[in-house]
């Protein structure tokens, strides 16, 4: 075996066997030619597109574009693409097949790739033996990814808007309350503004009112509202702070409210597209030379240890 690997016993065993090595090279090449073309091996075309994900937030400590990756690869998207594009019938795989399932997602995902580039963009492939289908797949998968977020969103949306609904009503009903019961101190008791009733009661007692004309001063009305306002002043001021909190607090989540409702009903994309796919013109598999370069090699190699060991027994 060492003197297969002795470069001087080598070049005399190629120059001893040239003329074999050469037809079996020719023939190697030619024969892989022929098996790597359209005929065995069907040709593939690649579409791709280059895209950032767009408002949108992580949802642990992934990034965005592992996020965007995670989603693409979701079964929900799989599903809708082998619906969409009736993948059984276009990849030939029978339904009737014991492991349908297992050939379908396999075959899937050997012709769609979601892929991170080292500028954390995701680059989405596909390939197939049609370049129109093979665009028309990414830009499905796409969409299918602004629908996938969208529907997220509007769930989560939804949930929000519900809860600010419901924290409304609430804060609705005890406004409310607090109304009524400031009705009923203004009807019952006469106390309508603490400020305002306080200088009429303080002008009353002092004889000020109109010009300080005294004799129109119903002194007994004024002592009934100086009663009123000793017994239930401490009252109306608190409903009075009450109501103004409330009702800031009111404004406050009805703007939020607001803001959920023109997030749930807005019409977003959720990637900014920075390469758009479009039909190749040129297949990207199978890749001829390759296959021509290392079955014409590897069938040297196995030529060269085939005819090492003829001349050994030869020798012996």
């Amino acid at each position: 075996m060492d003197k297969l690997f002795n470069s001087s016993h080598m070049v005399k065993l190629t120059g001893k066997w040239r003329y074999h090595l050469l037809a079996i090279v020719v023939v190697s090449a030619v024969l892989s030619t022929v098996l790597s073309g359209p005929t065995f091996i069907t040709p593939l075309y690649e579409s791709y597109a280059i895209v950032y994900p767009a408002n949108v937030e992580p949802y642990s400590d992934e990034s965005e574009t592992e996020q965007m990756i995670q989603i693409l690869n979701s079964q929900d998207i799989i599903d809708n693409m082998v619906k969409r594009f009736d993948l059984p019938k276009h990849y030939e795989i029978d339904p009737e097949y014991r492991y349908f399932k297992a050939a379908l997602y396999d075959t899937y995902h050997d012709h769609v790739n979601i892929l991170k580039t080292p500028y954390e963009s995701v680059r989405v492939e596909v390939r197939d033996r049609n370049p129109d289908t093979a665009s028309i797949m990414v830009n499905a998968l796409l969409d299918l990814y602004d629908m996938k977020i969208s529907e997220m969103h509007k769930t989560k949306s939804l949930e929000v808007i519900e809860m600010y609904e419901r924290q409304l009503k609430q804060k609705r009903q005890v406004l409310d309350s607090l109304k009524n019961e400031l009705y009923k101190l203004g009807t019952e008791e006469g106390l309508l503004e603490y400020e305002s009733q306080s200088q009429e009661i303080m002008k009353g007692y002092l004889g000020t009112v109109d010009g300080g004309n005294q004799n129109r001063i119903n002194k007994k009305e004024v002592d009934k509202l100086r009663k009123n306002m000793e017994k239930g002043s401490g009252q109306l001021i608190e409903v009075v702070q009450m109501i103004e909190f409330e009702a800031a607090s009111y404004v406050e989540v009805k703007i939020d409210y607001e803001m959920a409702q023109r997030f749930y009903h807005s019409k977003l994309t959720y990637s900014n597209i920075v390469s758009s796919p479009f039909p190749s013109d040129k297949k990207a598999y199978p890749i001829r030379w390759l296959i021509v370069a290392v079955f014409t090699l590897g069938t040297f190699i196995m030529a060269l240890i085939v005819i090492f060991f003829l001349d050994k027994n030869k020798e012996s």
